[in-house]
C-alpha cells in the first residue's frame, strides 16, 4: 500500500498528513511552533525547531499507521518566502528565519524602488518589490550578523525557504534543492529562464553560491530515514509553496481556474496557463506550478492578515478561547455596527503595498460591543478577498466562475456565505481542508508513477458544499465602507 505522508509546514504549525494513494486523507496530527517578535516589524521562528517538530509529527503518523506492507514517501508543502541561511560546514542556522510577514526589509525595499529597479525586478521575476518576498530578508541577514558576509562570500553559507531548509536536513546535507513555485516568491528567480537570476543576485548582494538547485514540483528530491523513524531510507517526492500546493488539491489545472486560500495569511491565484503573462497592478505572476514536463503560471494576491488576525484576537485580546467561537458571537448581531478592522499588523499586502501601514480600527462607538468586534474582525477577511478578486477580474475581463476554498476558516458558515454574498460568486468547499498537503501528495503520486496526467487524479476531487451567493445583501455599501477605511489608513500614513 503506498501512503504518502504530506508535511505542511504552516506559518503557525508543522503538521504531518497521512493520504492513501487514492488521495484520501487516513490520519493528520500537528505540532505547533514558537512566534518570535523581537522588534516591531520583526516576525522570526526557529529553523532548527521546525525541524524537529516536522520529525516528531512523521515519527507520530508512523507510529500510528505502521502497517507492514505500507511503501512511505514523504511530500512537503511550505509557507512561502520566509528565509533561512545556514552555514553549510555547521549545519546550523545563522540566524532565525527571517519569516514572511517580517518588513524589517522595508527602507531597502524603498530605496530600490526610489532608484527605479521596479519594472526590471516585475519583469524577471513577476513581483513587485516588497518586504514579503525572500531576497530582502537574506540580504538583511547578511548585513547585520556578525561575519555573515565574509562566510557567504567564501561559499560556507546557503540560503533556502523552508522546503530547502527541510530536505537539506532530511537528507544529512546532500541535497540543497527548491521547487519553481517556491523560487518564484524569493525576488531572485527569473520566471522567463527558470533560473537564479545575475541581476537580481546583485541587486540584493547574494552570492550565487547561496542557492539551491531548482527543480519541478514532481520531482525526486533525495530519501531520508527521517532521523531513524524508518529502518530503510523513503523517497522525498512533491515540493511546492503552500499557495501553489492549494491550486493543485483545488485541481485547478485549467487556465481560469483559481482558489482562495484561507490560512495565517491567504492567498488568491488564477491559473493563467503556460505563459508568464505581466499581472494587472498591485497583483504578481508567480509560476503556479511545475508538473508533467510543464510550467503553469498563476496571478497572485497575497494578503498578510486573515487567518492571523482570528488568532490575535483569541490569544492576545482573549476576546475568545478559540478562532472557533467566533461564529456564534458575530452571528448574535445583525452587522458590525459600523465597524471596520484594516488587520495591516505586517502592512498592508496585495492590492495595496503598503509595509508601512499598521493595523486601525474605524467607526468605534459607545454601542459597539464585542460581538460587533469580532463579526468586523470576520468581515475584513472578506473584504480583503475581494479586493483580490475584482483586481484579477478587471485584468481578465470576465468573472470567475466559482472560487474554490481550503482552510481552517472555511468551516466558518457566517464568512463563506458573507464571501459569497460579496463576490456573488458561488465558494465551493471540498472534503479536504488542508488542500495544500493534498496537492503536495498529487505532486509525489506524479513524481513516483502513481498518475500520469491531470485527468487521472481531478476525479479525486470531492466537493462537500458549494455557497450559492444570496442578492439584496446591501454588499456594495458595506464594501464602500470597507475601500473608506484603507483609505483613510493608507492617507494618515
Amino acid at each position: 500500500m503506498n501512503r504518502i505522508i504530506a508535511i505542511d509546514q504552516s506559518t503557525s504549525a508543522t503538521k504531518a498528513l497521512l493520504f492513501d494513494e487514492h488521495c484520501h486523507m487516513l490520519d493528520r496530527t500537528s505540532v505547533d511552533h514558537q512566534q518570535y517578535y523581537p522588534q516591531t516589524g520583526w516576525v522570526e521562528h526557529d529553523a532548527e525547531e521546525i525541524y524537529q517538530n516536522m520529525v516528531t509529527a512523521i515519527r507520530t503518523i508512523k507510529e500510528k499507521n505502521a502497517a507492514p506492507d505500507s511503501c512511505f514517501s514523504i511530500a512537503i508543502t511550505n509557507q512561502r518566502e520566509t528565509a533561512v541561511v545556514w552555514n553549510r560546514l555547521t549545519g546550523r542556522p545563522i540566524a532565525h528565519a527571517v519569516v514572511w510577514q517580517d518588513t524589517r526589509g522595508a527602507e531597502l525595499c524603498q530605496q530600490l524602488r526610489s532608484q527605479g529597479h521596479t519594472a526590471m525586478v516585475m519583469q524577471k521575476s513577476g513581483l513587485l518589490i516588497d518586504p514579503n518576498f525572500s531576497a530582502s530578508g537574506v540580504k538583511w541577514l547578511l548585513d547585520h550578523v556578525p561575519g555573515a558576509r565574509q562566510s557567504a562570500e567564501a561559499g560556507e553559507l546557503l540560503m533556502g525557504t523552508i522546503d530547502t531548509w527541510l530536505v537539506w536536513r532530511l537528507t544529512n546535507g546532500r541535497i540543497h534543492a527548491t521547487d519553481t513555485t517556491n523560487a518564484s516568491r524569493t525576488m531572485l528567480f527569473n520566471i522567463h529562464t527558470m533560473q537564479w537570476d545575475d541581476d537580481l543576485l546583485a541587486l540584493f548582494g547574494i552570492p550565487r553560491s547561496m542557492m539551491p538547485e531548482v527543480k519541478p514540483c514532481d520531482a525526486l528530491y533525495g530519501d531520508t530515514t527521517v532521523e531513524g523513524v524508518f529502518k530503510e531510507p523513503i523517497p522525498i517526492a512533491g515540493v511546492l509553496g503552500d499557495s501553489h500546493g492549494a491550486l493543485v488539491g483545488q485541481m485547478c489545472f485549467s487556465e481560469g481556474m483559481g482558489k482562495v486560500t484561507y490560512g495565517t495569511g491567504s492567498s488568491v491565484m488564477v491559473n493563467i496557463g503556460t505563459q508568464p503573462l505581466p499581472a494587472p497592478e498591485g497583483l504578481v505572476t508567480s509560476v503556479g506550478f511545475s508538473a508533467l514536463g510543464q510550467h503553469f503560471y498563476g496571478y497572485e494576491g497575497n494578503i498578510y492578515s486573515t487567518g492571523a488576525t482570528l488568532k490575535w484576537l483569541a490569544d492576545q485580546l482573549k476576546m475568545v478561547n478559540h478562532p472557533s467561537e467566533m461564529e456564534a458571537e458575530a452571528v448574535s448581531v445583525p452587522d458590525s455596527g459600523g465597524v471596520y478592522i484594516v488587520p495591516a499588523f505586517s502592512g498592508l499586502g496585495a492590492p495595496w503595498w503598503q509595509s508601512q501601514v499598521k493595523g486601525a480600527v474605524f467607526g468605534l462607538t459607545f454601542a459597539t460591543t464585542r460581538a460587533h468586534f469580532l463579526r468586523a474582525a470576520l468581515e475584513s477577511i472578506a473584504y480583503q478577498i475581494k479586493d483580490l478578486v475584482d483586481a484579477m477580474t478587471r485584468a481578465t475581463g470576465s468573472a470567475l466562475k466559482e472560487i474554490c476554498a481550503d482552510g481552517g476558516p472555511t468551516k466558518n458558515q457566517f464568512l463563506m456565505q458573507f464571501q459569497a454574498d460579496l463576490l456573488q460568486t458561488p465558494i465551493v468547499c471540498t472534503e479536504v481542508d488542508d488542500a495544500s498537503a493534498l496537492g503536495a501528495a498529487i505532486m509525489n503520486g506524479f513524481a513516483l508513477g502513481l498518475w500520469s496526467s491531470f485527468d487521472e487524479v481531478v476525479p479525486l476531487r470531492k466537493v462537500t458544499q458549494v455557497i450559492q451567493p444570496r442578492p439584496d445583501q446591501n454588499t456594495d455599501a458595506l464594501y464602500q465602507g470597507w475601500r473608506t477605511a484603507v483609505s483613510q489608513l493608507i492617507r494618515a500614513v
